[in-house]
């Protein structure tokens, strides 16, 4: 459904090329106009792509340490999903990290939480990726939390019916049905359903943690345990996040959520079972997260701050009065927004020290870049499609170019060397 509503020729044309075509009563002429601006833009790349902040090393260098595996977490952001939705984004991923030998099936886990075994909390699909010798490794995680949402979602299926949708212009039909799908997700998370998604989330980082292929189910309804010792070699493992939309904000609390439980006794949790070595272990990792299409300055309006904000000294300063309660020695937040995508933003300077946790000790890079081709509207003014501007990062060889290989850590991919300028920002 996404794939039609956000076809260029329809959107591009429907919308804006029909205008000027009903007000001067020229089709013909309009048709010509609209082929020859569209074929202009695709033979002009003018896209901005710049990236300001730290270095980062993307998920390349991770790769070739020795006796290491590098484990990425994919959480989807609103709209309905199924198993299978990041397909496009890996192979896009594992070409540009030469990654061409595949595991001859992945797992599919069916997430159950131990306190409450019926409950569903989604689908967890995890494929292993290594190149041809064999001595770099990934595993992909999938994670797909729309079963939580999905029955709640159901309540506006009567407005998708030809009851009410056949009154409406084809074009506004197809954005009605999607305002509906993806509309009320960020709704349904201010509310109980945010417990279960972020359940979800944590099943599949425990997932993260297990060192065996054979550890992990095949299929079926299973949890995952804190109470066992998670992975012998986490040490050596590189953890990554790629979210999008929603997904950032809930990565960001999924994670905040784990700290928050470790640190508070009275909470009975497996979480609080996790043994020392393995705490440590955490304690000196480096996390990425790639957040496409970044919401979440717009997604705090409202929300209570983190129980520790405004204390990034104490916890992540070596000689800090808090520094062995920190979750992560660092954690690098990348923020990917197209300026004409309508519901991204960057990260301001100062967000991350006001309103994120500061046991997750984070740095922030802001990647401004337009995913979608921006065009002249016929003299009226530069348009680029906003729908195209909010989906199509994981389909852009720049971004994925970025997430793979990082920029200004020796390793940067031609194409971002090419495409993008970086601006170094220090403190």
């Amino acid at each position: 459904m996404i794939k039609a509503i956000i076809n260029r020729p329809i959107i591009n044309c429907l919308l804006l090329v029909c205008l000027p075509i009903v007000l001067s009563g020229c089709a013909s002429f309009g048709k010509g106009v609209a082929e020859a601006v569209l074929e202009k833009s695709d033979a002009e790349d003018t896209r901005v792509c710049q990236v300001r902040g730290k270095p980062f090393a993307g998920i390349a260098p991770g790769l070739a340490k020795p006796h290491s595996k590098t484990k990425v977490l994919m959480v989807h952001g609103v709209g309905d999903r199924l198993p299978g939705y990041s397909t496009e984004f890996l192979e896009k991923l594992s070409n540009e990290l030469k990654l061409t030998a595949k595991s001859s099936s992945f797992k599919d886990i069916q997430l159950m939480s131990f306190s409450n075994p019926e409950i569903k909390l989604g689908n967890l699909r995890v494929t292993r990726l290594q190149n041809e010798n064999s001595s770099k490794e990934l595993w992909f995680y999938e994670l797909t939390w729309s079963e939580i949402t999905r029955d709640q979602k159901a309540l506006l299926a009567f407005d998708n019916s030809g009851e009410y949708s056949y009154r409406r212009a084809e074009v506004n039909d197809m954005l009605k049905k999607f305002s509906n799908d993806t509309g009320p997700d960020p709704i349904i998370y201010l509310g109980k359903s945010r417990e279960l998604i972020l359940r979800s989330f944590a099943q599949a980082f425990c997932w993260m943690g297990k060192d065996n292929w054979n550890d992990i189910p095949k299929e079926g309804r299973h949890g995952c345990d804190f109470t066992n010792r998670l992975s012998d070699n986490l040490n050596q493992d590189q953890f990554v996040f790629i979210s999008h939309s929603l997904g950032s904000r809930i990565t960001i609390d999924g994670i905040t959520r784990i700290v928050s439980l470790l640190e508070s006794p009275e909470k009975k949790t497996t979480l609080r079972t996790i043994d020392k070595a393995t705490r440590e272990a955490l304690q000196k990792k480096h996390v990425q997260i790639f957040m496409l299409s970044n919401q979440l300055p717009m997604l705090q309006l409202g929300r209570e701050l983190p129980e520790a904000t405004a204390q990034k000294a104490d916890y992540c300063d070596a000689k800090g009065s808090k520094y062995r309660s920190r979750l992560f020695d660092e954690t690098s937040i990348v923020a990917f927004s197209d300026p004409n995508d309508l519901l991204s933003y960057a990260i301001p300077h100062d967000f991350s020290e006001k309103y994120l946790d500061s046991r997750l000790c984070i740095n922030v890079t802001n990647v401004d870049i337009n995913v979608a081709k921006v065009f002249d509207a016929f003299g009226l003014g530069k348009m680029a499609n906003p729908m195209e501007a909010h989906v199509g990062y994981a389909k852009d060889d720049r971004v994925v170019a970025l997430i793979a290989k990082g920029i200004g850590e020796g390793n940067t991919a031609p194409i971002v060397k090419e495409k993008c300028q970086w601006t170094e920002i220090t403190d």
